[in-house]
């Protein structure tokens, strides 16, 4: 994960998710605890997390929690959601737990057409706007409604979602949804959990049909970063006080640019260039950093 600036002034956040595979128990804590050679004791934040203040950041203890299926993070001090004002997310399988485009192929017979595609950008033949473009093109002639089919039948929200844009809210940060999927899809999940702003790429549908063209520019990784620094900028925001949450390598650019990047049951190379990883907990996790 990102180095962080400081070695001290952290404390150690252990979360679970509460399933089956993924519980926190006193033997855990007690172990944990051992570990950190510590006589400050554990305080309880949420059902399933809990923090250990002035802590330094031991291999041992992230070995232990990986094995344990728990979540295990150091986090600085200074990172409380009151000292936050923007959070910009991704969606699918971020916010949402599906890939839409994924989806809309499987509910009409092409999903291996798409993932021969995916496949090609995935090694480096093909970038994400050609991808995209070329994904988009086999759904010449889709209806609209088979969207909607998707919308109604198979777009879930993550674990989390809710009470992770709650907690925000009542933070008072400004929440924008920013995906290189659908805007199609994009607004439905701003209007589903009272988001601030959406921006996502446009299908171009004529007469109920889908054209195979894109309308505008592609949103892409940089696109991203540019709109979170754009609205940061009109909210009057430093980057430290900036939130960017997402699960694969075209979110990297908008973490970057913000003062933290939360991995969401992300991608090794994102888990790695982040500054927190949620691995078993839903986006209530985030909560969980960022609350002492």
């Amino acid at each position: 994960m990102r180095l962080l600036s400081k070695i001290f002034g952290m404390r150690l956040v252990v979360q679970a998710s509460g399933k089956q595979n993924s519980l926190i128990s006193y033997s855990h804590l007690a172990h944990i605890h051992a570990l950190c050679g510590t006589s400050v004791q554990f305080v309880q934040t949420g059902q399933h997390s809990y923090h250990l203040a002035n802590q330094t950041v031991l291999p041992a203890v992230q070995e232990f929690c990986a094995s344990q299926h728990i979540d295990c993070s150091y986090v600085q001090d200074s990172h409380l959601l009151k000292h936050f004002g923007l959070c910009v997310m991704d969606m699918d399988s971020t916010l949402i737990a599906i890939e839409c485009i994924d989806e809309i192929a499987d509910m009409v017979g092409i999903k291996p057409q798409i993932a021969a595609i995916t496949e090609r950008a995935m090694l480096g033949e093909l970038d994400f706007s050609q991808s995209l473009r070329q994904r988009v093109a086999l759904l010449k002639n889709l209806k609209e409604s088979d969207l909607m089919r998707v919308l109604n039948e198979r777009l879930t929200l993550n674990p989390g979602a809710k009470e992770w844009v709650e907690a925000c809210k009542q933070n008072n940060i400004t929440t924008l949804l920013i995906s290189g999927g659908f805007i199609f899809f994009a607004e439905r999940v701003k209007t589903m959990l009272g988001l601030d702003y959406a921006i996502s790429n446009s299908l171009e549908i004529v007469d109920g049909l889908l054209t195979g063209n894109i309308l505008g520019n592609i949103v892409d990784a940089q696109t991203k970063a540019d709109e979170l620094v754009k609205l940061r900028n009109k909210l009057g925001l430093t980057v430290a006080q900036t939130i960017a949450i997402g699960d694969g390598a075209n979110d990297l650019k908008m973490m970057s640019a913000a003062g933290i990047g939360i991995a969401y049951h992300a991608k090794p190379i994102v888990q790695t260039q982040a500054t927190y990883a949620l691995n078993h907990t839903g986006l209530e996790g985030a909560i969980g950093l960022l609350t002492t």
